[in-house]
């Protein structure tokens, strides 16, 4: 893809994320699919969480999502990272991990977490690289964690 690509926060409706997350559905390991209702998880993600976007044109093809609802804001957790196929090796991935990061520093929690399938080789890479590390494992799902201040 020979466009560029533009980041925003918080742009997309609840129907893009849903439009995104079944693109980019068969990237997850496990399928998205087979976890949850994607339409039902694109609200929530719409209605809950922080969005780091990355836009083609109009099209959402890279989402980072974080709940930080902690009301003593000590840990953060990262629920969705998705790029599409075709935009991936891109470095948007990264590139939106760090914003969520640096946002969530700012709110002044002092933890992040996420859970990725131990098979998905790129993404526990990508996570480690950004300074996470492997806090348990159940499974084929680590959770992974990052300390990052306050």
């Amino acid at each position: 893809m020979s466009d560029k690509i533009a980041y925003s926060v918080n742009r997309s409706s609840a129907a893009e994320i849903a439009a995104h997350l079944l693109r980019a559905d068969a990237a997850f390991e496990p399928a998205l699919s087979s976890r949850v209702d994607i339409r039902a998880y694109a609200q929530k993600l719409h209605d809950r969480a922080v969005r780091f976007e990355a836009w083609l044109g109009e099209e959402l093809v890279g989402l980072v999502a974080s709940y930080c609802n902690q009301p003593d804001g000590g840990k953060a957790f990262v629920t969705s990272v998705s790029v599409w196929p075709e935009c991936q090796g891109q470095g948007n991935a990264a590139w939106l991990m760090r914003q969520c990061i640096e946002h969530v520093r700012g709110l002044g929690f002092g933890q992040m977490e996420l859970e990725v399938d131990q098979r998905s080789l790129p993404a526990v890479a990508l996570y480690q690289k950004l300074g996470f590390n492997t806090l348990r494992s159940r499974g084929s799902t680590l959770t992974m964690g990052k300390t990052i201040g306050r």
